[in-house]
């Protein structure tokens, strides 16, 4: 498992990792793009902020990074920094599978990407993933899950999964939606002659959405890696549009909510990597104040007050603006 590099880490920040999805195209649906971004989001003016981040978050310690097929021209970005840097060959990259990105670069598209888990589109993807990152991909990952998925019952693909895996690649996948907690189920049951077939989970939690908490603590016991993303729900737990009780919270440990919201994921015993999505060099840092956040009973008691309705918070997702 590339996981058991991490484990071994003793910075801070080693539980932390680097997602791309936000600054590998120029659409997205977080909030605040319009001031993170410049207003030229051309491929390289995306290529340079990508290095940017890349950059900071090695130095400071951050040694897992996230990308998806979908994601634009993370791939490409992230192998481009790897291939500048020999020196760097302590990190874990991972990346997706699942969704092709259809925006061409803008962000007024109709759809800016579309679902397909069947096998040719894995084989399609997972050439296109070798031919950028190849020997450095450690983790591949089907990308959002849900219970209906045919990925959770295409044997054809199970066994393409597993012959991957018996070369050496780990097989994951992530999740979405207000079931997740029943599609992480339905995957730690999908086994190939006997054995798992995945050894790692990416699900969305956070203040707001805690229901997949349950199955990722099963997952967790039963041997997966689990990373978290969407730790301060795309922009909604951050600065300014940060609910009271947080900012109040914020304000006792001097430190940003953004800090204090990926702080509390990262109490959870289960948390083996919580994601950043910083598209900007301040934003990282401020995140990365999460591995010195001290929070005591009250204060947590405090903010999981926040909780909302798992369908109320999703339904509120799929509303936000691709910007």
């Amino acid at each position: 498992m590339p996981f058991a590099r991490l484990a071994s880490a003793t910075t801070p920040t080693a539980h932390l990792g680097l997602g791309l999805a936000a600054v590998g195209r120029p659409g997205y649906i977080n909030l605040g793009r319009e001031e993170d971004l410049p207003a030229d989001r051309s491929v390289e003016a995306l290529r340079e902020r990508t290095r940017e981040l890349l950059e900071a978050a090695y130095a400071q310690g951050v040694r897992y990074f996230d990308v998806a097929r979908s994601y634009g021209r993370s791939e490409e970005f992230l192998a481009g920094w790897l291939s500048s840097r020999p020196d760097v060959d302590d990190v874990v990259v991972g990346s997706k599978w699942g969704y092709t990105y259809t925006a061409d670069w803008r962000t007024d598209a109709e759809a800016h990407e579309v679902k397909d888990h069947g096998l040719a589109m894995y084989e399609r993807q997972r050439a296109e993933t070798a031919e950028l990152l190849g020997d450095r991909l450690d983790l591949y990952q089907i990308h959002s899950v849900t219970p209906d998925s045919p990925a959770l019952t295409d044997k054809e693909l199970h066994a393409a999964l597993a012959e991957a895996a018996a070369r050496g690649l780990s097989i994951g996948f992530s999740t979405s939606g207000p079931a997740q907690a029943e599609a992480i189920r339905a995957a730690l049951a999908v086994t190939v002659e006997g054995e798992p077939l995945f050894r790692t989970v990416q699900s969305t939690y956070n203040v707001l959405e805690t229901s997949a908490a349950p199955a990722l603590a099963e997952a967790h016991d039963a041997g997966l890696t689990v990373i978290v993303k969407e730790g301060v729900a795309n922009g909604r737990l951050a600065g300014p549009r940060a609910p009271e009780a947080l900012r109040a919270v914020a304000a006792e440990t001097s430190l940003g909510c953004d800090a204090v919201a990926l702080a509390l994921i990262l109490r959870q015993p289960w948390a083996g990597v919580v994601l950043s999505g910083a598209a900007t060099a301040n934003q990282l840092a401020s995140n990365l104040h999460a591995a010195v956040v001290d929070l005591d009973d009250d204060q947590v008691s405090r903010l999981s007050a926040l909780v909302e309705e798992p369908r109320a918070y999703w339904e509120r997702r799929g509303q936000l603006p691709w910007h």
